[in-house]
Protein backbone atom coordinates (compact mmCIF):
# COMPACT_ATOMS: atom_id res chain seq x y z
CA UNK A 1 0.00 0.00 0.00
CA UNK A 2 1.68 3.62 -1.17
CA UNK A 3 -0.28 5.50 1.40
CA UNK A 4 1.71 6.04 4.82
CA UNK A 5 0.99 7.20 8.24
CA UNK A 6 3.11 10.67 7.20
CA UNK A 7 0.97 11.11 3.97
CA UNK A 8 -2.22 10.52 5.67
CA UNK A 9 -1.59 12.92 8.43
CA UNK A 10 -0.25 15.57 6.42
CA UNK A 11 -3.71 14.91 3.98
CA UNK A 12 -5.55 15.52 7.60
CA UNK A 13 -3.95 18.85 8.38
CA UNK A 14 -4.69 20.49 4.36
CA UNK A 15 -8.01 18.61 3.77
CA UNK A 16 -9.74 17.56 7.33
CA UNK A 17 -8.44 20.13 9.62
CA UNK A 18 -10.76 19.62 12.61
CA UNK A 19 -9.50 15.93 13.10
CA UNK A 20 -5.94 17.04 12.63
CA UNK A 21 -5.87 20.07 15.25
CA UNK A 22 -8.01 17.82 17.67
CA UNK A 23 -5.24 15.13 17.49
CA UNK A 24 -6.70 12.79 15.61
CA UNK A 25 -3.96 10.70 13.48
CA UNK A 26 -2.49 7.57 11.79
CA UNK A 27 -0.24 5.07 13.87
CA UNK A 28 0.11 2.34 11.32
CA UNK A 29 -1.84 1.20 8.12
CA UNK A 30 -1.44 -1.78 6.34
CA UNK A 31 -3.75 -3.97 3.42
CA UNK A 32 -6.00 -5.24 6.21
CA UNK A 33 -5.73 -2.86 9.36
CA UNK A 34 -5.49 0.60 10.24
CA UNK A 35 -4.60 1.91 14.09
CA UNK A 36 -5.28 5.35 14.21
CA UNK A 37 -4.73 7.58 17.57
CA UNK A 38 -6.05 10.25 19.70
CA UNK A 39 -5.12 11.80 22.74
CA UNK A 40 -7.33 13.33 25.57
CA UNK A 41 -6.78 17.31 25.59
CA UNK A 42 -8.27 20.26 26.48
CA UNK A 43 -9.40 20.63 22.62
CA UNK A 44 -11.25 17.81 22.49
CA UNK A 45 -12.90 17.35 25.77
CA UNK A 46 -16.51 17.19 26.81
CA UNK A 47 -17.66 18.63 29.68
CA UNK A 48 -16.77 15.50 31.96
CA UNK A 49 -13.60 15.65 31.53
CA UNK A 50 -13.21 12.56 28.78
CA UNK A 51 -12.50 13.25 24.67
CA UNK A 52 -15.79 14.11 23.00
CA UNK A 53 -17.94 11.42 20.86
CA UNK A 54 -17.29 12.92 17.79
CA UNK A 55 -13.88 12.87 18.09
CA UNK A 56 -13.60 9.14 18.66
CA UNK A 57 -15.75 8.75 15.84
CA UNK A 58 -12.99 10.89 13.59
CA UNK A 59 -10.48 8.78 14.94
CA UNK A 60 -12.45 5.31 13.81
CA UNK A 61 -13.39 6.54 10.73
CA UNK A 62 -10.16 7.60 9.64
CA UNK A 63 -9.11 3.94 10.66
CA UNK A 64 -11.83 2.46 8.03
CA UNK A 65 -11.37 5.42 5.48
CA UNK A 66 -7.27 5.50 5.00
CA UNK A 67 -8.07 1.49 3.66
CA UNK A 68 -10.45 2.36 1.87
CA UNK A 69 -8.59 5.51 0.05
CA UNK A 70 -5.73 3.00 -0.32
CA UNK A 71 -7.40 -0.13 -1.92
CA UNK A 72 -9.32 2.66 -4.09
CA UNK A 73 -5.57 4.06 -5.11
CA UNK A 74 -4.22 -0.02 -5.48
CA UNK A 75 -7.15 -0.33 -7.97
CA UNK A 76 -6.13 2.36 -10.47
CA UNK A 77 -10.20 2.87 -10.63
CA UNK A 78 -12.02 6.00 -10.18
CA UNK A 79 -14.07 5.34 -7.16
CA UNK A 80 -16.11 7.21 -5.30
CA UNK A 81 -16.41 6.64 -1.63
CA UNK A 82 -19.21 7.81 0.97
CA UNK A 83 -20.24 6.94 4.74
CA UNK A 84 -24.29 6.01 4.33
CA UNK A 85 -24.99 5.17 7.76
CA UNK A 86 -22.31 4.29 11.08
CA UNK A 87 -23.17 3.23 14.61
CA UNK A 88 -21.57 3.84 17.93
CA UNK A 89 -21.62 2.28 20.99
CA UNK A 90 -19.88 3.81 24.34
CA UNK A 91 -18.67 1.08 27.30
CA UNK A 92 -16.71 3.61 29.13
CA UNK A 93 -15.36 7.22 29.43
CA UNK A 94 -12.23 7.90 27.32
CA UNK A 95 -9.26 9.36 28.91
CA UNK A 96 -5.67 9.47 27.75
CA UNK A 97 -4.59 8.02 24.33
CA UNK A 98 -7.45 6.22 22.36
CA UNK A 99 -5.98 3.68 19.86
CA UNK A 100 -8.84 2.41 17.23
CA UNK A 101 -8.16 -0.88 15.34
CA UNK A 102 -9.88 -1.71 11.99
CA UNK A 103 -8.98 -4.70 10.51
CA UNK A 104 -11.42 -4.66 7.71
CA UNK A 105 -9.17 -4.63 4.64
CA UNK A 106 -9.94 -7.78 3.37
CA UNK A 107 -13.70 -7.33 2.80
CA UNK A 108 -12.98 -3.57 1.59
CA UNK A 109 -10.92 -4.84 -1.31
CA UNK A 110 -13.81 -7.88 -2.14
CA UNK A 111 -16.17 -4.71 -2.20
CA UNK A 112 -14.43 -2.25 -4.43
CA UNK A 113 -13.26 -5.51 -6.49
CA UNK A 114 -17.31 -5.98 -6.89
CA UNK A 115 -17.66 -2.67 -7.90
CA UNK A 116 -15.26 -2.60 -10.43
CA UNK A 117 -16.64 -5.98 -11.58
CA UNK A 118 -19.95 -5.33 -11.69
CA UNK A 119 -20.07 -1.60 -12.50
CA UNK A 120 -22.97 -1.26 -9.64
CA UNK A 121 -22.44 0.72 -6.61
CA UNK A 122 -21.27 -1.45 -3.64
CA UNK A 123 -21.41 -1.48 0.32
CA UNK A 124 -19.50 -2.36 2.84
CA UNK A 125 -19.48 -2.23 6.68
CA UNK A 126 -16.20 -1.90 8.53
CA UNK A 127 -15.53 -2.09 12.23
CA UNK A 128 -13.24 0.29 14.52
CA UNK A 129 -13.08 -0.34 18.17
CA UNK A 130 -11.56 2.08 20.74
CA UNK A 131 -9.30 0.84 23.45
CA UNK A 132 -7.32 2.31 25.95
CA UNK A 133 -3.73 2.58 27.78
CA UNK A 134 -5.63 -0.12 30.11
CA UNK A 135 -6.72 -2.20 26.70
CA UNK A 136 -10.21 -1.68 27.76
CA UNK A 137 -12.73 -1.31 24.83
CA UNK A 138 -14.49 2.12 25.19
CA UNK A 139 -15.95 2.67 22.53
CA UNK A 140 -16.89 1.06 18.87
CA UNK A 141 -17.89 2.25 15.59
CA UNK A 142 -19.43 0.92 12.18
CA UNK A 143 -19.21 1.99 8.90
CA UNK A 144 -20.96 0.91 6.46
CA UNK A 145 -19.05 2.48 3.15
CA UNK A 146 -20.98 2.98 -0.38
CA UNK A 147 -18.53 2.50 -3.49
CA UNK A 148 -19.24 3.62 -6.65
CA UNK A 149 -17.16 3.29 -9.87
CA UNK A 150 -17.29 6.64 -11.50
CA UNK A 151 -18.57 6.92 -15.42
CA UNK A 152 -16.23 9.20 -17.54
CA UNK A 153 -17.80 11.91 -19.09
CA UNK A 154 -18.93 11.88 -22.63
CA UNK A 155 -17.17 14.61 -24.78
Amino acid sequence: MSLTPSKINTFLLFKLPSAYFTGVRVKSITETTCVTTAKLRWINQNPFKSMFWAVQGMAAELSTGAMVMGCIEESKQSISMLVATNKATFSKKAKGRILFRCTDGDAIKKAIQAAVETGEGQTCWMKSEGVDAAGDVVSIFEFEWTLKVKRKKQP
